[in-house]
């Protein structure tokens, strides 16, 4: 919960760019213990308030009113390390407060009269745990080696850098632009768990629908330069925000109905409006006067049609894939069709990409075969996207020369294919250096998708993009009647598109998995618990594990007649409700499942979805019964 104390304000703000108004006299004030979530569209001026709020832009209006000892630390998107540093001194570099403090601390004669001052400060800052709590950031982010150059270093790893050169200095207030991106879910788990148990406040922006609602309690929407503050998580944020638009729209609809009843007064004629009441007249000319509510327009992004697939579309048999001397994975054999959405999650570094690489015929396997079929067209949209040029129009990157995309026999105008993702005439003309971020990203969704194909590969593609253009993408590809592959970290995102995941656990090892994400981790870790069982179970059989000497023994009560019989039958129950989960499983697993039941599938995954519920319940009441019959049994011997 925030306190009173004001960290930071921020007080009728102005600020244009390009013809574009980001913020129009928008005030917001960020309270100690406030953990904001900062949403709005791409473009709309998020990341230009989070460099005005750092101090590293100014308004063209407005002031910014901070704490006067005020600690504050900012990952921007486009960040900055000293090249003349290695990855660990990068790091620490970002604690030059604390590092001042401890080199005057240890500087300072013993008699000093500042020394308990120094001393205060410095444990409050956490100052004397400084470096462990760099080896600790440093491994949970998957830095690289902290005594390698910069410049030998990929963007991803760059971010991991500055991401944990912002983090560990413990500010006052922690200003994150997109902290996830280039994190692998391992990571954003321990970023979410260290935001959970932050200190001080923070402001963030991210795509991470699922980060979000661990980590806020406020989400903050800018919206035509104005701020929208929301109690809560993003769901609450979703709940509130259709209930404001909900509202906004019945006040625009009896705003019309009466000016469109003063206006039929109105025309009756001179004669009648010399009669009439002048104040009457001055309010409907008023009512004329005021702005309808902008209502906000998602992206209508388009996959053009894919042609058809063959019977063969693209098997793995027995793969593997050796680099540089390390195993990432060997007898991997996978069989794709179409209808088909498969995730792929995992560390950064083991394998994923290359894995792409391999199925698109860029690199040799070191072992087994990758057949792809004569009717197969990929269209891979890669990590590093296209590059784009800055000084051409969004028309002229699109276009590359021609008017029109086609799609199969049809084909639609290159202003009308980019008005929907939401370029309007005058940014269709814009060059590209004027856009933000987010709309570059946009850009090279259109640029890429236009191309077709039948076989989408997709690694990382949600990056940068906003939540509405994100929520379309996903249904896009729901829709979708080729094959996707995408490789992403988003949980979010792998449990609405996903109908199988493909797990890089590490050390070599990859696991297909059925379902969505949730259902993998929830499989997984039903695998660790039978594991830890078993294991604790032998552990109790072994010579000399005596167990503690108990004290005292509290009563434990016996089952009853009813749950001694719903314990004898329920094993057979759940031996039926795996057996249907394993057919269910087995059936969307098939290759052709999703060619022959296509307009079933959805229907097919709910019943797995219920299935594997309902043998959950099953085994966990099994546990609860047996774990009561035990300790009875114990307590009578």
């Amino acid at each position: 919960m925030s306190s009173e104390i004001t960290l930071i304000s921020a007080v009728d703000l102005e600020l244009g760019f390009d013809r574009q108004v980001l913020l129009n006299r928008a005030s917001l004030a960020v309270m100690d213990g406030d953990r904001i979530g900062l949403v709005g569209r791409n473009g709309s001026g998020k990341s230009s308030f989070l460099r005005i709020l750092a101090g590293l832009q100014a308004p063209d209006a407005g002031r910014v009113n901070a704490r006067r000892d005020l600690i504050l630390s900012y990952l921007p998107q486009e960040f900055q390390l000293d090249p003349t540093l290695n990855v660990r001194d990068n790091v620490r570099a970002g604690a030059r407060q604390i590092l001042d403090l401890i080199h005057q601390f240890e500087t300072l004669p013993a008699h000093s009269p500042r020394h308990a001052e120094l001393e205060s400060r410095i444990q409050a800052l956490d100052g004397w745990g400084l470096d462990h709590r760099i080896e600790t950031a440093m491994d949970h982010l998957h830095c690289p080696d902290g005594d390698r150059a910069i410049g030998k270093l990929s963007g991803g790893e760059l971010r991991r850098v500055a991401l944990c050169r912002a983090i560990i200095p413990q500010p006052d207030l922690l200003i994150l632009d997109e902290p996830t991106n280039h994190l692998d879910t391992e990571s954003v788990d321990w970023l979410g768990e260290m935001l959970e148990h932050y200190p001080g406040a923070f402001v963030l922006v991210t795509h991470d629908r699922h980060f979000l609602d661990r980590c806020v309690n406020r989400i903050v929407e800018l919206a035509d330069g104005t701020f929208w503050s929301h109690a809560g998580s993003y769901t609450d944020y979703l709940e509130a925000k259709a209930v404001r638009q909900s509202t906004a729209e019945l006040v625009e609809h009896k705003r019309q109905v009466s000016l469109k009843k003063e206006l039929e007064w109105y025309r009756t004629g001179p004669r009648a409006q010399r009669t009439k009441s002048k104040i009457r007249m001055a309010a409907v000319e008023a009512a004329v006067e005021v702005r309808a509510p902008d209502w906000e327009r998602d992206v209508d992004l388009v996959i053009p049609p894919p042609p058809p697939l063959g019977n063969r579309v693209v098997e793995l048999a027995g793969v593997g894939m050796e680099l540089g001397g390390r195993r990432l994975f060997s007898g991997l054999s996978l069989t794709f069709a179409a209808g088909q959405r498969m995730g792929i999650t995992g560390r950064n570094g083991i394998g994923k990409t290359t894995l792409l690489q391999v199925i698109l015929g860029r690199l040799t396997p070191t072992e087994g075969e990758v057949r792809v079929g004569q009717l197969t067209r990929f269209n891979y949209v890669d990590q590093g996207r296209l590059q784009l040029n800055p000084e051409r129009t969004l028309l002229e990157e699109v276009g590359d020369g021609t008017e029109f995309v086609f799609f199969g026999e049809a084909r639609l105008s290159l202003r009308a294919y980019l008005k929907r993702f939401l370029f309007s005439d005058d940014r269709i003309v814009t060059k590209v250096k004027h856009l933000s971020g987010g709309e570059r990203s946009r850009l090279l969704l259109a640029r890429i998708l236009k191309n077709g194909g039948n076989f989408l590969i997709l690694d990382e593609p949600t990056n940068d993009l906003d939540l509405p253009t994100l929520r379309v993408l996903e249904e896009a590809l729901m829709n979708y009647p080729g094959v996707v592959v995408v490789v992403s970290h988003d949980r979010t995102f792998l449990n609405r598109v996903c109908t199988d995941i493909l797990a890089f656990e590490g050390d070599g090892r990859v696991v297909q998995s059925a379902g969505n994400y949730d259902y993998y981790l929830e499989k997984r870790q039903r695998e660790r618990d039978a594991a830890s069982s078993v294991g604790a179970a032998a552990r109790r059989r072994l010579p000399g594990s005596d167990s503690p000497p108990a004290t005292a023994v509290p009563k434990r009560r016996k089952l009853s007649f009813k749950e001694q019989q719903e314990l004898a039958g329920i094993e057979g129950r759940i031996q039926v409700a795996e057996a249907e989960v394993t057919r269910l499983e087995a059936q969307v697993s098939d290759p052709e499942f999703h060619r022959r039941h296509g307009p079933r599938v959805p229907e097919t995954l709910a019943e797995l979805e219920a299935a594997r519920k309902s043998a959950v319940t099953l085994f966990e009441r099994w546990e609860e019964l047996e774990r009561i019959r035990t300790e009875a049994e114990g307590r009578v011997a």
